[in-house]
């Protein structure tokens, strides 16, 4: 009987394991790129096509060889691998492999009340509490139950979250302060 019990709360944190990194993985699976994101381009085969480490205009394009402006805010990797794909078939490559990788995610903010407000890197996985320690820590007059979320996606409506709530990049995250 106790094997039994011993088994099933292992399968059962194994699930919520399991659960809980496929969220987490899941926040930036429909990530769409934006203004001061850095990104490399590989065109397989065409060292000159390719572009590393470049940053997304504040109008959300990249300026690649031969063709140009191209507008990538608002599309998700794969979608920006397409658009490129597409606007070098034909008249410049016959079968262009075209591959994305963010090298340098937008950054989030921090403000109110914590020691030193600002911009901060984003990294896959941030938390609430991770943003704030990065941000110096809560100040003396910190609230820390009234912690908002300004979501860059979405309503851009004030969210109440707690420290555990993940952040995403472009994300404006206050502290509100106590009057007590």
């Amino acid at each position: 009987m106790i094997m039994r019990n011993f088994i099933q709360v292992n399968l059962l944190f194994i699930a919520l394991f399991s659960f809980t990194c496929q969220t987490m993985g899941q926040s930036l699976s429909d990530y769409k790129l934006s203004a001061d994101d850095v990104i490399s381009v590989s065109v397989f085969n065409e060292d000159d096509l390719s572009l590393s480490k470049v940053r997304v205009s504040s109008v959300g394009t990249i300026s690649m060889p031969l063709i140009g402006q191209v507008e990538v805010k608002g599309l998700s990797v794969s979608q920006a691998e397409k658009k490129i794909h597409d606007l070098y078939l034909g008249d410049y490559l016959k079968k262009p492999n075209v591959t994305i990788t963010i090298d340098e995610y937008r950054e989030f903010y921090v403000t109110g009340e914590v020691e030193k407000p600002g911009g901060f890197s984003y990294r896959e996985g941030m938390t609430v509490q991770r943003a704030i320690t990065l941000a110096g820590g809560f100040s003396e007059r910190a609230a820390r139950g009234k912690i908002y979320i300004v979501r860059e996606k979405g309503s851009r409506e004030p969210l109440q979250v707690n420290l555990a709530a993940l952040v995403q990049p472009g994300d404006v995250i206050t502290v509100e302060e106590s009057f007590f």
